[in-house]
């Protein structure tokens, strides 16, 4: 215990700090991104639907480390995209905290966009014909009906992209690299206090993200037991 309490006093937390700033700057992107794909997908035909949908998943079901390598090759200096943001804007993606958001960002965002997607999907449609025939029109169907009745899985998605952009590590490691204090992760820090062999301080990183993901799924719980009451009432 006393070698615990000494680790706590001289915890760097700064690992903590940047994921939690990453989580919530890439929920944010995701939450934006995911909710207008899952709206514009669902009015597509059945055939383009399937192959914009395969490429908006792709990021879920490939391992984090390749997502990494294409982020690699696409915001590299040494490629155009990489070149011409940093010649003509000074941005610089690779080594940065901008590389941190970029890759949550696109790990996370499948997850948001396919609960998305499913809470549309599973609205009433006898909603939808009952405002058709009061009148209105489909944007405010869409906006006073359908986001109302999709929203607890819109609020579960956008916790599920939180907590999985908070433990992103593949895709952060090899286009943010670990610098101290600027892009290193809880993930990045467990992973290299592991290799030093300093299991109790890895613990303690450990203990903190179980924590967190704990409290994700727990919130997620509310949320839907909150829905089924209502629609139990209903």
């Amino acid at each position: 215990m006393e070698e615990l309490g000494i680790i706590l006093q001289n915890l760097d937390w700064s690992p903590l700090w940047i994921s939690l700033k990453t989580g919530v700057v890439a929920t944010f992107f995701c939450f934006f991104l995911g909710f207008f794909a899952a709206s514009k997908i669902m009015r597509a035909g059945s055939g383009l639907k399937a192959v914009i949908d395969g490429i908006l998943t792709l990021p879920m079901v490939l391992p984090p480390t390749v997502a990494g390598f294409f982020l690699l090759l696409l915001f590299s200096k040494r490629r155009p995209m990489g070149m011409f943001l940093y010649d003509q804007f000074g941005i610089k993606v690779v080594q940065s905290w901008l590389g941190c958001i970029i890759a949550a960002t696109v790990i996370a965002f499948p997850l948001m966009y396919r609960n998305a997607r499913a809470a549309f999907e599973q609205v009433d449609i006898n909603l939808i014909y009952a405002g058709r025939t009061l009148g209105m029109s489909d944007m405010k169907i869409f906006w006073r009906i359908v986001v109302p009745n999709a929203g607890p899985g819109i609020a579960s998605g956008t916790i599920l992209t939180f907590a999985r952009a908070l433990g992103e590590y593949g895709a952060t490691s090899m286009l943010a690299g670990n610098i101290p204090g600027k892009t290193a992760t809880i993930s990045q820090r467990i992973a290299m206090v592991i290799q030093d062999q300093n299991y109790l301080t890895a613990g303690v990183w450990v203990a903190i993200v179980l924590l967190i993901a704990f409290a994700a799924i727990v919130l997620i719980n509310v949320i839907s037991s909150r829905s089924m009451k209502n629609v139990e009432r209903w």
